[in-house]
């Protein structure tokens, strides 16, 4: 039993202690057992008074630089929204719990996957019980949910012989959309044209009548309507119609051969190009992921959830293609109530007999001139 605990505690301080020897502690370190071995050849007093105060400097070194990564405390602000290669601002917190020492020249790295990550904040002095909030970039060149494991800090203090550190567990996961890619003006015009002529009533700001209803506490009073109040001796609220009435479906085709990850991530960052532009001219819109249940957003409501579900939409083998299909039409016949767009990550004419009630095919290949009109708009 005693040996069990003793091995958990040495694996628990291997994970949060480290240290490692700078150039100048190689040097050092040549440097003393250069002084030892002169120490035993000649028995001179002199070189085992130097090698012992020799000793001591690495034996000093040690228990201040623990001292300077002992009893911090961080809480770290990740953003909302994080996409692929687009560099977002995130926080830290950092207070020194100590009572009498401070902490000096410290560096603070992201811990993730077990790998670290330059966060940029290097700190030179923390006084005693103060803290401080730093910000920093953040980048991220992958699409999913990004596990943070903690913060590692460290030190090189006192003579820069060593690099302590230390290990603070500190978890936070992050959803990381697919990459947000240029559109060619032109192009963007013609997708905003689409759906003009399938209209759908449905409430919002606008001058038409689309509804009369019984006024409720927190209403507007002056969206009364008067005139049907009077006759029914009712408070009676007027709702407008939308000016802007369309609704766009886009579906995506999941499904994608293993050769074909690269080109399956650019068509999910068309989809969330399409969907910020979209839904930035009003549209009502419905997203499709395979066979997976559909999302809604409106014009005036926070992309946020098309964009999650983007970053956590999963990649289907060819063998699930058929059964992808076959849900994907099903979804399609129950939704035509305007255009359709769908986003496939191979190009193959069997597509359009495959989806007849699609009104727009797009593919990374066949439309490479419309999303990425530079030749570099898409991820690699």
């Amino acid at each position: 039993m005693a040996f069990i605990t003793l091995r958990t505690w040495l694996h628990q301080l291997s994970r949060h202690r480290a240290i490692s020897v700078t150039t100048e502690g190689v040097r050092f370190l040549l440097l003393t057992l250069a002084v030892g071995i002169a120490a035993v050849n000649t028995g001179n007093n002199l070189f085992y008074l130097l090698l012992a105060m020799m000793l001591s400097l690495i034996v000093l070194s040690g228990f201040l630089s623990e001292q300077c990564v002992r009893r911090l405390e961080f809480h770290r602000h990740l953003p909302d929204t994080l996409f692929v290669n687009q560099q977002a601002t995130a926080t830290l917190w950092i207070a020194n719990r100590k009572s009498h020492l401070p902490s000096i020249s410290l560096r603070f790295l992201d811990v993730a996957a077990g790998q670290d990550h330059e966060c940029g904040i290097h700190l030179t002095h923390l006084a005693p019980g103060a803290s401080t909030l730093r910000a920093y970039p953040l980048l991220i060149k992958r699409r999913g949910r990004c596990q943070l494991d903690g913060i590692r800090v460290v030190t090189p203090f006192p003579f820069g012989l060593f690099h302590k550190k230390a290990f603070y567990p500190l978890e936070a996961s992050v959803i990381v959309c697919p990459a947000l890619i240029p559109l060619p003006p032109m192009q963007v015009q013609a997708l905003h044209a689409i759906g003009h002529d399938h209209a759908l009533a449905r409430r919002g700001h606008g001058n038409s009548l689309y509804n009369l209803r019984e006024f409720r506490p927190g209403d507007d009073s002056r969206a009364i309507h008067w005139m049907t109040t009077a006759r029914t001796a009712k408070l009676m609220l007027k709702e407008t119609e939308a000016e802007d009435q369309r609704i766009i479906t886009l579906a995506v085709f999941t499904v994608a051969a293993d050769a074909e990850v690269a080109t399956f991530e650019r068509a999910l960052s068309i989809a969330a190009s399409l969907i910020d532009q979209l839904l930035k001219s009003g549209v009502r819109l419905r997203l499709l992921l395979g066979d997976q249940q559909e999302v809604m957003a409106e014009g005036n409501e926070s992309p946020l959830h098309l964009f999650h579900a983007l970053a956590l939409c999963e990649r289907r083998p060819v063998d699930d293609s058929t059964a992808v299909q076959q849900a994907l039409i099903s979804t399609l016949v129950r939704s035509q109530d305007g255009p359709t767009l769908l986003i496939a990550s191979w190009a193959d004419p069997a597509l359009h007999d495959l989806f007849p009630g699609v009104d727009q095919i797009l593919t990374p290949h066949t439309h490479k001139d419309l999303f990425d009109a530079d030749g570099s708009g898409l991820p690699a």
